[in-house]
């Protein structure tokens, strides 16, 4: 439904080479109930319920953080880079999103408008489920950036509403099963990006691509834009306005995919007034307020209750007429209520009238009628109940399927599965393998977990930079980007970070003699975007995020006390800053305070405890690289707030200023780095738009950048990497 969203947050990464199998979960749950009353309550058939979850593996790359503008990437189905969703996006909690935009384009706006339907990719689902009927929608046409309102969503936010929609004849299951049924509020003219970008400004993660959840101030911001641009009903439609038949009603669940196709066109004309015995309405006719919308439907539902009343009235009389003792229930009529959104009930006067076994039978009451109602409404609610049920087995069952996968690439591990060599510009060869492979620390660095553009990774690999080959070890028990990681006595620490659905408060180390993971004290809450640095025997975890939220916190991890210290608070919020050890003192650089991009920076030295600043850096910068060569600080790459830039800082702490280095063959951002033999190695990572970088420079003091090689093997973003020595 929507275009391909870049990619978010820190680190780079790189899958595995050569042939990897595939996995594919499916679950599959079918509900059908047939509900009928012996009394005609409806003249239609009997309704029938029908509950179907579908459910493909797909790996979960829906994007976690929504507040963070410009800098995370997104994802979203489709032969694209990133499958979105999901559930993704900024995770507003239910009392907190105002509004939701989905997103079409030309070739399916149509169809969205004519079924009153929207979707989006199963990921997005995190947060289409916390629509509810009455929440204000928007329609974002990515052909020509426009965006389109005011919509409101007439049912909850469901998966497989229609199973077949945006398909071609219903060959295949739709790619946007996250769905909503629509009705409109008020028609508006369409608004361009340049007039809703300012108000949704701080959604935006990349120049072209915004977060779909909408707070309420946003929400009413945007209203009211549109408000302002409202067509009335005797005013035609501007140029090129789309026309369509309006649907009488929602439709129920199950039943999209039947209804009658709407005829839709791109008006060249304006708007022509319709007889009014037709069905086809202009889009000024159909999109009006919601307090003047459907009046005939309203008055009908009403009459539909009041048939009802009357009817069983004149079936009490009828039975007084003829002596049948009903004094107990004729006089006594309770008022009749169908609940908002279960199967409506009407009552066919001339049918009723028709049935005679009704009025020969005086042991049937209207006590008995009542009754039957009541049954049907308490059944409804056990079924409403039974589908939550069934959605909550189904979020479970996404869970265990993101739980198998991760445990997928133990088992490639045990299993010792081979992989085909990778060839690399100079024909050489970088080849993965586990025992036959021995490989000098001191020339080698790790690089572990991140995001190779169609699977989050569990990876942990050793990169040798004078052999220029790659060595797999065992992976981590879960996959894991926008992670930091540090050395400790020897051991590799890597803490926080997310699966490309939640953030991770979990911290693993790695023991390179033993070859084995295991599991560490937690940190006291989940983030991403986070930096570590190792000091005095004690780890650092530095700022970072969660989503709502920018931290300047700082927890040290206290191997002696066995737990997370929560200890000074840096001067600054930072997600996705960069920060090294310095001979004695933590440096903090860069990052997102939440509204912008800094070029600040401060140092924390322990023996003062306390946070103190150290001159900006020249450009802004977040998602950046920071290490440490010869006694001096380098600041590469990243996004400035705008663009990722391929610009180098260095800060002499000696001369307390930042100045501009030789500046990298490529732009790049999310970026692993590492400092080897006395080089500063830049592998993967985002280059300008939604590009991952799969090559790996390298840079030594005095000389230029060059590239070392490009190869399919590095090609990845999110992922970290540190020396294998210290040497």
């Amino acid at each position: 439904m929507s275009n391909l969203q870049s990619l978010t947050q820190v680190r780079g990464q790189m899958i595995r080479s050569g042939y990897r199998p595939q996995v594919s979960v499916s679950v599959s749950v079918t509900l059908s109930v047939s509900l009928s009353l012996s009394l005609s309550i409806s003249g239609d058939s009997p309704s029938t319920l029908i509950f179907s979850v579908h459910l493909t593996l797909c790996v979960c790359t829906k994007k976690m953080m929504g507040t963070w503008k410009k800098t995370q990437i997104s994802q979203i189905t489709g032969a694209q880079l990133i499958s979105q969703n999901s559930a993704c996006g900024r995770n507003l909690r239910k009392n907190q999103l105002g509004a939701v935009i989905f997103g079409c384009k030309n070739a399916t706006i149509k169809e969205c408008l004519s079924k009153q339907l929207f979707g989006l990719p199963a990921q997005h689902f995190s947060y289409v489920k916390n629509i509810d009927p009455g929440l204000p929608l928007f329609l974002f046409n990515y052909s020509d950036r426009k965006l389109h309102g005011i919509f409101e969503a007439a049912s909850y936010g469901r998966m497989y509403i229609d199973p077949y929609g945006w398909t071609t004849d219903g060959s295949e299951r739709t790619q946007y099963p996250a769905q909503v049924q629509i009705r409109v509020r008020l028609q508006c003219q369409p608004l361009s990006e340049d007039k809703f970008r300012p108000v949704i400004a701080d959604n935006y993660y990349t120049h072209n691509h915004f977060w779909f959840e909408l707070d309420h101030e946003q929400t009413s911001k945007l209203i009211s834009l549109l408000s302002s641009l409202a067509i009335s009903s005797g005013k035609s439609a501007p140029h090129g306005t789309l026309k369509w038949k309006t649907v009488s009603q929602s439709l129920p669940s199950g039943e999209t995919s039947k209804m009658h196709e709407s005829e839709i066109e791109h008006s060249t004309h304006s708007s022509r007034k319709s007889d009014s015995t037709e069905n086809d309405l202009s889009l000024d006719g159909c999109m009006q307020p919601l307090d003047t919308q459907h009046p005939v439907e309203m008055k009908a539902k009403q009459d539909e209750k009041n048939d009802i009343i009357i009817k069983l009235k004149e079936l009490s009389l009828n039975l007084e007429s003829q002596d049948l003792s009903l004094d107990n229930n004729g006089n006594d009529i309770p008022d009749l209520s169908i609940e908002n959104g279960s199967t409506e009930t009407s009552v066919d006067l001339d049918k009723k009238e028709e049935t005679p076994g009704l009025q020969s039978e005086p042991q049937y009451s209207i006590a008995q009628l009542v009754q039957e109602v009541k049954e049907l409404t308490n059944f409804k609610k056990i079924q409403a109940e039974r589908n939550s049920y069934l959605e909550q087995k189904l979020i479970e069952a996404e869970m265990e399927i993101q739980h198998l996968k991760d445990r997928f690439s133990l088992l490639e591990y045990a299993c010792d599965i081979p992989n085909c060599p990778t060839p690399v510009e100079d024909e050489e060869t970088v080849t993965e393998s586990k025992d036959e492979l021995h490989l000098d620390p001191k020339d080698s660095f790790f690089l572990i977990g991140g995001f190779d553009g169609k699977s989050w990774l569990a990876t942990m690999n050793m990169y040798c930079t004078s052999q220029n080959v790659v060595k797999s070890l065992k992976p981590m028990s879960s996959v894991r980007s926008y992670a930091s990681v540090v050395r400790l006595n020897d051991e590799i620490y890597v803490f926080g970070g997310g699966n490309g659905c939640v953030w991770y408060d979990t911290v693993e180390s790695y023991n390179p003699v033993h070859g084995n993971w295991t599991l560490c004290p937690s940190l006291n809450q989940k983030k991403g975007s986070l930096s570590g640095v190792a000091l005095d025997n004690k780890i650092f975890a530095v700022g970072g995020g969660n989503g709502v939220n920018c931290f300047s916190d700082v927890e040290m991890l206290d191997l002696d006390i066995g737990g997370w210290i929560p200890t000074r608070s840096m001067l600054h919020k930072r997600f996705a800053l960069a920060a090294v050890e310095l001979n004695g003192v933590l440096y903090a650089t860069g990052g997102f305070d939440g509204n912008d991009y800094l070029n600040s920076a401060e140092r924390f030295d322990p023996r003062e405890h306390s946070w103190t600043k150290i001159p900006n850096m020249n450009v802004k910068r977040g998602c950046h690289s920071l290490v440490v060569l010869n006694e001096k600080l380098y600041a590469l790459g990243g996004f400035d707030g705008d663009k990722m830039i391929p610009s180098i800082e260095v800060f002499d702490p000696r001369l307390g200023a930042w100045t501009m280095g030789e500046p990298m063959n490529h732009p790049r951002g999310y970026s692993a780095a590492a400092v080897v033999n006395e080089s500063i190695y830049m592998i993967g990572g985002v280059v300008a738009g939604e590009d991952i970088v799969d090559t790996v420079e390298t840079y030594k003091e005095g000389e230029e950048w060059q590239v070392a090689f490009t190869t399919a093997a590095v090609k990845r973003c999110f992922a970290s990497a540190i020396a294998c020595s210290h040497g």
